[in-house]
């Protein structure tokens, strides 16, 4: 009774109408419906030459001191973790296609991180939120969809490289394409069925059949944790700072403010704690948890941290409180010892999840008003060049420059914020004298 009654008092459930019970199941739930990412995120940044199993540590203690951060600090059900789709766009791109190192990558994170908890403690971050169209920040979204399904699409060898047309459909008959296929249709079908653990199902089901087909080898269900000291402490903060890797920094910085402030303000409007302006308690409190949590990933070796829209289907059983939030984190401790079932999971069973994640995120394309050409264009525009340059920072700044270029170009200038037009003059000169030498 006088832990309930402490629960009570920290987390003030009776005047959220709620229970510790009812936060509990919540958290439980919520932590379902997430816990892919413990699977996934290993394997992404194992293709930038990360050890799998200390990332998959590393997801598990900064989502744990995200999420519990984020309950006792403001007290909201939301849960933190690392970001899907930077993960994709470090990996692949900062390491992949562009030849830096992991741990210069890291250092890139680190600042675009130190950046965004400056401009949370300076309140930049809300001017910028308030003043950056909704075009751009729809495209943004979804042009990481994209670049994360064609991720998926890959991994699973449903599309492969192609001399003469770029990209073409891989072997219809391999395990890969066919086990991808079923992981994705198994998630896409228990969602619209509101089954919160579709993607742990999905994962579950695709690497039992991998198992059965011999591409996946049982090494057990319980261990201690890896060691993590091949990757915490080895950021390369220094070496991040080089003009090259200035868009990448911003790239990092400027998905990370909408990316977590979009999903914070998703959250908490579904759990009726928001106003009409979009604002909710302790709103102050959340974003500085999330920026810190992004700071203190990237020195222990995981992408940039964010909050995650999985928190929802927490909240729609009725969480209520960060109570919700921390019995989250807890359950990302415990899961740490389950390292041997991360190592099975082969790349085909984690493909269906970020195409899925693709078409979650390309949804917010139907808010485009695509009647107005001066803002069809730039969100068109922000979203396809994405995974056309194979780059989520090419993506941002053609968006922004776009849209300066049409409302200039229909007399329209008055509608141009000066926070675009100073994103947009900086990414020109990014083109003008880093790119173009």
């Amino acid at each position: 009774m006088n832990k309930q009654g402490l629960l009570q008092r920290v987390f003030k459930l009776q005047e959220h109408g709620t229970t510790v019970r009812t936060e509990v199941i919540a958290g439980f739930t919520t932590f379902l419906t997430m816990v892919y990412i413990v699977f996934v995120n290993p394997q992404i940044l194992g293709a930038a030459g990360m050890n799998t199993q200390a990332v998959f540590v590393t997801t598990c203690l900064i989502a744990a001191f995200g999420s519990i951060l984020m309950g006792l600090v403001a007290n909201l059900p939301v849960a933190l973790a690392p970001a899907m789709g930077l993960n994709a766009f470090f990996a692949f791109v900062v390491v992949g296609a562009m030849g830096y190192s992991w741990q210069i990558g890291m250092g890139a994170i680190f600042w675009g991180a130190l950046g965004l908890l400056v401009l949370t403690l300076l309140r930049v971050r809300y001017w910028m939120i308030a003043n950056i169209p909704l075009s751009l920040r729809v495209g943004i979204t979804a042009g990481i969809g994209l670049f994360i399904a064609m991720m998926g699409l890959k991994n699973a060898g449903i599309i492969v490289s192609n001399a003469d047309t770029l990209v073409a459909v891989g072997n219809l008959t391999s395990h890969s394409v066919l086990l991808g296929a079923l992981g994705f249709f198994i998630i896409a079908i228990l969602a619209s069925r509101h089954i919160h653990a579709a993607v742990l199902v999905s994962i579950v089901v695709t690497t039992a059949i991998g198992l059965l087909l011999g591409d996946v080898k049982f090494t057990g269900i319980f261990a201690t944790p890896p060691s993590v000291g091949s990757v915490v402490g080895q950021v390369d903060l220094k070496g991040a700072l080089n003009i090259g890797m200035a868009g990448v920094i911003f790239s990092f910085m400027l998905v990370n403010l909408f990316d977590s402030s979009g999903t914070l303000i998703g959250v908490t409007d579904k759990a009726g704690l928001t106003d009409e302006k979009g604002t909710f308690p302790r709103m102050k409190q959340a974003l500085f948890v999330d920026s810190v949590s992004s700071v203190a990933g990237s020195l222990i070796g995981t992408s940039s941290v964010t909050a995650y829209i999985e928190s929802s289907s927490g909240v729609a059983i009725g969480g209520r409180t960060g109570l919700m939030a921390v019995i989250t984190g807890i359950l990302f401790l415990l899961v740490m010892f389950l390292s041997p079932l991360a190592a099975m999971v082969p790349s085909y069973a984690a493909a269906g999840a970020l195409i899925y994640v693709g078409v979650l995120m390309t949804a917010s394309l139907s808010r485009v008003h695509w009647d107005d050409l001066t803002e069809a264009v730039p969100a068109f525009v922000t979203a396809v060049m994405m995974p056309f340059s194979f780059s989520i920072t090419e993506g941002i700044a053609l968006g922004f420059i776009a849209y300066c270029v049409m409302k200039l170009g229909t007399g329209r200038w008055r509608e141009i914020s000066p926070c675009v037009v100073v994103v947009a003059l900086l990414f020109v000169l990014k083109i003008v004298f880093v790119d173009a030498h």
